[in-house]
């Protein structure tokens, strides 16, 4: 219901971001006209021609590898090539996680972000820089060994884990592993300054494992895994001494490091205060 001489605006039904929207005008007959200024003016800008964008012009989606920590399998490692400035390595998966594999695509191996470079039926290759090499464990991989993957999550899957980058920030040892009736406790040894991110019951990424951390020392922490993890990853073959990737969660990250650059511009503002 509307009230004669007021206007009644019907959205235009294309979407609002490409196109203006219009709105139908209806006037009393008892309103005063427009003025021979406001039709010249309406005159104008109807011969006004918006072009529309082409769908070659639509700028392409970003993506953004992102992983759940929930390791789908392990994968072994059948080749190991070295080239001048990066190492190439195949590893071959089983068959039933290769649904849809394209080159291109991103897959943790260990936790690290890694691109497919090339197929070969259930064997995909993979080609790590340098640095890549020296950060992580993957330095130390050759012919035979065994490693965790998990291919990127699509929009709609579970989140089992955490949220996993693949950017590994450190590695760290195990140091001691403890055998239960129903669990295995690991101890790993930690670089120090990575201890601020590692909190008790919060989240830790283990050779691309989610995992719960347990207790937490100066420089290490422990991890409590049930035989589904034993069986399912390779942290059920590790000894002590063997190195680990490890990534803290981006969100503890985050929060530390926001509350000690805010404390640090706090105190130095204070000492300049009192001088």
């Amino acid at each position: 219901m509307f009230v004669l001489g007021t206007r009644l605006q019907v959205p235009c039904l294309r979407p609002c971001s490409t196109q203006p929207s219009h709105a139908l005008s209806v006037r009393s007959p008892h309103a005063p006209g427009p003025s021979s200024r406001h039709l010249d003016r309406f005159a104008s800008a109807s011969r006004r021609v918006v072009p529309r964008r082409s769908s070659r012009q639509r700028r392409p989606q970003q993506t953004l590898a992102l992983f759940t920590g929930i390791v789908q399998g392990q994968g072994e490692v059948v080749r190991v090539h070295q080239q001048q400035d990066f190492r190439s390595i195949d590893i071959q998966f089983p068959s039933s996680s290769m649904a849809g594999i394209q080159i291109g695509a991103s897959v943790a191996i260990n936790g690290t972000c890694l691109t497919v470079t090339a197929i070969d039926g259930d064997r995909l290759s993979f080609d790590i820089i340098v640095e890549t090499l020296r950060a992580t464990n993957l330095g130390a991989l050759d012919l035979g060994s065994r490693v965790n993957f998990e291919r990127s999550a699509r929009v709609g899957d579970e989140i089992g884990g955490h949220n996993v980058s693949g950017h590994v920030c450190a590695t760290a040892s195990v140091s001691a592993i403890e055998d239960s009736e129903n669990n295995r406790r690991i101890t790993f040894k930690v670089p120090q300054q990575y201890m601020k991110y590692i909190l008790p019951k919060g989240f830790i990424a283990v050779d691309g494992i989610s995992l719960t951390v347990g207790e937490v020392g100066d420089d290490w922490f422990t991890v409590y895994l049930i035989p589904e993890t034993l069986r399912v990853t390779t942290l059920g073959v590790r000894a002590v001494g063997d190195a680990v990737n490890l990534e803290v969660e981006a969100q503890t990250q985050a929060i530390v490091d926001t509350v000690e650059n805010v404390v640090a511009r706090y105190m130095s503002q204070m000492q300049l205060s009192a001088a």
